[in-house]
């Protein structure tokens, strides 16, 4: 580490910047978020800088500025100008930042994630400024805009937290604070004060009230199609129940100490007695968040679509615990990204149905009598019911129809299968397609009129 990262007082304290073009702006910008005195120095000022002036929120100045200020800024655009100006600032011991001149540079500007009184700073001693703005992005994603407002609503309790809790508790009542309370309300910032308030005027945090559970979408495959709220709850999860489909990849991405069950099913399950029954998790979701914990339910795909979500929901209200829903990418979705195709195409689809091949009461598959030209049909868990499912849709819809199979959705190896509908059944056996997979019937509307459905042969 040739440089030492550390934040400076600027209140009060005048920092001049040397330049009047859009490289001094950039850093006057900068320096509008704090409390400094700011002084430009130039002979002309572009207009962003001369509206500064005009509003009084900068002031106008010569190099006799520079004798003790806290930091200079070499901004001129003109690189044998900047490098005059950073000499003179270092005459007169004022560090100084001169712009894409590293060289030049006694400090250099970060990339800075600024949630006041929370700020991060990245810094690469000017290596390498384009990958220290890559990582400001993705911290950006990750800390809520509200986290500054709690943060500062908390130091402000620090003197009451002081007077009320014993110095030997207090670190403990911190940890509860940011590792328990501020991510159990995420997303209410102002139901996370009034805990805090409270926990504060009795002098101690809450007493193993019930959990939280968070219903998290894991998308269809790879781990980088998790959604950022998805893995800040799975960051913050105490146990992890998942699927059995579940990439590795994306468990690797909890916390190490969070307990993980599999509560995966499968086909067939439901009749042996050791299964994962859904009344078995709803009963262990219920339990383990009247524990007080911090419960994900991590499904594959999205938790609304073919996942069970409602039965969860209904039994964790019952208990009166609070749940939240995570969306994920459902594998329609994927599998038509991953080959460069849309669920709608104008003029030609401009409806998507998703359905199962069959619905929990084992009626076969209802979208095949509903389906019309211009729709697209992507059927769930249709593999092992192709035969039933051609049937049925050949009853109403053209043989000719395109169908596209793509298994593992969203994986590194995805397999994408196309065939007629009157083919599918076949086509399913001849490649050996197996589960996950998403069928896709599609009945563009310009074929509509060019054929006659064939009624199935019974």
């Amino acid at each position: 580490m040739q440089t030492f990262p550390m934040f400076l007082k600027l209140a009060g304290r005048r920092v001049v910047v040397l330049g009047g073009s859009e490289e001094a702006a950039q850093k006057t910008r900068l320096m509008l978020k704090t409390e400094a005195q700011i002084v430009l120095v130039s002979p002309e000022l572009n207009a962003e800088l001369s509206g500064y002036v005009a509003a009084g929120r900068v002031h106008e100045g010569t190099v006799a500025d520079l004798p003790g200020a806290a930091l200079a800024f070499a901004a001129s655009g003109c690189a044998g100008a900047d490098a005059a100006h950073a000499a003179l600032a270092k005459a007169h011991g004022v560090l100084v930042n001169a712009v894409d001149a590293p060289e030049l540079c006694d400090a250099f500007t970060p990339a800075i994630v600024d949630r006041d009184p929370v700020v991060v700073a990245i810094g690469t001693e000017g290596a390498a400024p384009v990958l220290a703005r890559r990582i400001k992005s993705d911290l950006e994603a990750s800390l809520e805009p509200g986290l500054g407002r709690f943060v500062a609503a908390a130091g402000a309790m620090r003197g009451a937290v002081a007077q009320r809790i014993g110095k030997d508790k207090r670190r403990a009542f911190w940890g509860w604070v940011f590792d328990v309370l501020r991510p159990a309300h995420a997303n209410d910032e102002e139901l996370a004060l009034d805990r805090l308030a409270q926990a504060v005027e009795r002098g101690a945090p809450d007493g193993g009230g019930p959990g939280s559970v968070s219903l998290v979408g894991a998308g269809p495959g790879g781990a980088d199609l998790l959604t950022l709220r998805g893995l800040k709850r799975l960051q913050e999860a105490d146990v992890i129940l998942h699927d059995r489909l579940a990439d590795p990849a994306i468990l690797e991405l909890a916390r190490r100490d969070a307990e993980r069950i599999d509560v995966g099913k499968a086909p067939g399950d439901a009749n042996r007695p050791e299964a994962w029954r859904q009344e078995r998790i709803d009963r262990l979701i219920v339990r383990l968040a009247s524990e007080g914990k911090r419960v994900v339910r991590l499904k594959s795909g999205d938790p609304g679509i073919f996942g069970r979500a409602t039965e969860e929901i209904d039994a964790c209200e019952e208990a009166g615990i609070e749940v939240e829903i995570v969306p994920g990418i459902t594998a329609a979705s994927a599998a038509t990204a991953q080959f460069g195709g849309c669920l709608t195409e104008r003029d030609r689809i401009d409806a998507i149905t998703l359905a199962t091949a069959r619905s929990s009461d084992g009626e076969a598959c209802t979208a095949a009598a509903r389906m019309r030209p211009g729709e697209q049909v992507a059927l769930y868990m249709g593999v092992g019911k192709v035969a039933e499912v051609e049937a049925a849709f050949r009853a109403n819809c053209p043989g000719d129809l395109d169908c596209v199979l793509v298994e593992r959705a969203g994986r590194a190896d995805a397999r994408r299968v196309t065939c007629r509908l009157d083919q599918l059944a076949a086509t399913v056996a001849e490649e050996k397609v197996e589960n996950p997979a998403v069928i896709f019937i599609r009945w563009p509307k310009k074929a509509a009129a060019a054929v006659v459905p064939v009624p199935a042969i019974a």
